[in-house]
């Protein structure tokens, strides 16, 4: 799935049983977020939530 997370463009993909997150670039480019880890035993409607929750730092009176 693809969401924007505080304006920051993600796909979080369901790999064997692990979630594994990616930085989208605006450029169609992607890279490995090693950083953000999602427990594996959350559901994919919970895993928004969660990301928002994890990365609140990125917000900005901007893009919330």
């Amino acid at each position: 799935m693809r969401i924007k997370v505080y304006g920051r463009n993600l796909e979080i993909v369901r790999s064997a049983d692990k979630w594994m997150v990616f930085l989208l670039g605006p450029e169609g480019k992607k890279r490995a977020a090693r950083d953000i880890l999602i427990p594996s035993r959350l559901k994919e409607n919970e895993v928004i939530c969660y990301l928002e929750d994890l990365l609140h730092e990125w917000a900005r009176p901007d893009n919330r």
